[in-house]
Parts: structure tokens; C-alpha cells; sequence
């Protein structure tokens, strides 16, 4: 059987050590799924699978097994589930048009963790929308608070949900809990003066847990969404490190500009000889230098006035 691997990997499906097989990855952006799909990847599984399906590591399902001559069939039973879950398509609806970009994973966020400061979800889905389809290996994850419970410090962009607090005076009854609070569980922010408390605002690193602590609501969510934007973490076969912060207390819109700024960056600066065509961006930042990345990175981008930029980043 005559098969360009280049075409099978874009749509979605790997190259397996067993000749003429191979496995279908399924997207499933920000890790939430209705439970109908199941359905689906269960009958692709049974019918022109070897009956198992794998749990990724970002989030999204690989059915292996798979005949390579089913493709077409197995295309077909999948157009719900991208349709279902929104995820941008050819107009020939052949299954998946692309692979580079790695399933956007992301915590359970707001709408089930008491700490998240945000809906994961609904991000993890805007960016996929912004983003997808692109063939440029890029790793992106969302987690609701600085937890970090999806570990997004291990990718090309890390997401990590903020807040602002707001103090409301008269709401306080000088119990301290939330002092005592963030002085063990975060950055010792917060401190009390004539009985009321005060908020170093170098020091916050907006993850709410004061918020949670007060008995009586004196603390609460800011309205206006913030995050720490953190990049160019990676695993891999050398040099792996944690992303680093980037930008800290920057807003939705601008994180999907800096995002899509990074791929007209890795089209300008990819080696074009990297073993099929692929460059972990990384790479492509430590070869450019951070100053021509952050250049790309924030063309026309209005970042709100909070917003704080690393003038300079050393990856350790």
C-alpha cells in the first residue's frame, strides 16, 4: 500500500512500528468532553481498532491498531466530534487538516476547582479556534491558578490564571486569616496595619487564596480577568527547563495576539532543514535570542496597563 506519511501524520493519525497500522488522535481542547463521544471512540476502537484506546498525556485520545486503508471510514466517523467540539476544518471535512499544534490542554479550572481563577475551558477552546489548524509544533496549557496542576510550566506557552484582589475595608474583621494564609501558602503579600490589611502588590502573585480564606468576604475576585503568561518550557532529548515568566498580569486578547505573533516568527526563523519539518520554538528562541522572539511577540499588541514585560529572560 502506497502511503505519503507526511499527508497521514497532518491528518492526524501516527506512524506505528507495525507496517500498513496506525493510530488516530482525537482533540479534545481544554480536556472537557460530552460523555456521547464516547460512544464514537468506542465503535472506532471495536470496529477497525484492536479494541483499546490511550489516554494522552495533553489531554486528547489515541485509538490504535487502526488498518491504514480505514482511514477514509475512520475520518468519517469523527466529523461529530469536531463538529462538536468547534475545531476548525477544511471544506472537504477529511478528518483533521493538521497535527503541529498539540492539543490545548488545561486544567478543570473555575467551573468545578474552588481555586481556579477562571474558566480553562472556554480559554483553552478560544485559543484552539485562534490557532487551529497549523502544522508548527507548538505545546500550549492552561491551568486556573499558580498550582499549576497541569504543569504549564512544561510548555512553549504556559497560562496560569491570576486575579487582583479587591479589599472591601468595612467588610473586615481583622481575624488575620488571610495574612496567616498567604504568609504560609503563597508570598507573604499581605500584612495588617491598624487592624486593617495591607496588599504589597510587587509581592501578589494574584492566585486568591485570600479570597478563599475570609470568613466574611472581604476579599473577592477582581472583574477584569488577569494571568501570567510563562514560555518556552520543554522536555525532550537535551537541554530541558521550566518556562520562565514572560508577562505577568496580561489580558485574554493579548495572550491569543502573542500566540498567533509566534507563529508568523516561527515561520520566519524555522530551520527549514529540521527533521520533518519540524523545530521545537524553543530552539528557534535560544538560536534567535529572546529580543527578536519578543519583538514578533508583541506586535500590535494593547496590553493593559498592569501588564508587566520581562525585559530580559535566562532560561536555566
Amino acid at each position: 500500500m502506497d502511503i505519503n506519511t507526511k499527508s497521514l501524520m497532518k491528518n492526524a493519525f501516527r506512524v506505528t512500528k507495525h507496517k500498513g497500522i496506525t493510530a488516530i488522535r482525537i482533540r479534545v481542547p481544554g480536556g472537557h468532553l460530552n460523555v456521547k463521544y464516547l460512544d464514537i471512540l468506542k465503535e472506532i476502537a471495536d470496529k477497525y481498532g484492536n479494541g483499546t484506546l490511550h489516554i494522552t498525556t495533553r489531554q486528547g485520545f489515541e485509538i490504535p491498531g487502526i488498518d491504514m486503508k480505514h482511514i477514509p471510514e475512520v475520518n468519517e466517523l469523527i466529523q461529530p466530534i469536531i463538529e462538536g467540539l468547534n475545531i476548525n476544518q477544511s471544506e472537504e471535512k477529511e478528518g483533521y487538516p493538521a497535527a503541529g499544534t498539540r492539543n490545548i490542554s488545561s486544567c478543570i479550572g473555575n467551573r468545578v476547582c474552588p481555586f481556579a481563577n477562571y474558566d480553562t475551558t472556554s480559554f483553552a477552546k478560544r485559543i484552539e479556534n485562534a490557532v487551529f489548524p497549523n502544522h508548527y509544533h507548538v505545546k500550549i496549557a492552561l491551568t486556573g491558578c499558580p498550582n499549576d496542576c497541569i504543569k504549564a510550566r512544561m510548555h512553549d506557552f504556559g497560562i496560569i490564571g491570576m486575579t487582583e484582589p479587591q479589599y472591601d475595608s468595612y467588610k473586615c474583621v481583622s481575624c488575620g486569616a488571610c495574612v496567616k494564609n498567604c504568609q504560609k501558602r503563597a508570598t507573604g503579600a499581605l500584612r495588617m496595619e491598624n487592624f486593617k490589611v495591607v496588599r504589597d502588590h510587587e509581592k501578589c502573585i494574584g492566585c486568591g487564596e485570600c479570597v478563599n480564606k475570609c470568613p466574611t468576604r472581604a476579599w473577592a475576585r477582581s472583574d477584569k480577568k488577569y494571568y501570567k503568561l510563562v514560555i518556552m518550557g520543554r522536555t525532550g532529548k537535551k537541554n530541558p527547563r521550566i518556562a520562565e515568566d514572560f508577562i505577568k498580569w496580561v489580558d485574554e486578547d493579548s495572550i491569543i495576539r502573542i500566540i498567533k505573533n509566534t507563529y508568523d516568527y516561527v515561520d520566519k526563523y524555522i530551520d527549514k532543514e529540521a527533521p520533518n519539518g519540524k523545530e521545537h520554538v524553543g530552539y528557534i528562541v535560544d538560536r534567535t535570542g529572546y529580543q527578536i522572539f519578543k519583538e514578533y511577540a508583541l506586535k500590535d499588541v494593547n496590553l493593559p496597563p498592569l501588564a508587566e514585560v520581562k525585559n530580559h529572560i535566562y532560561w536555566k
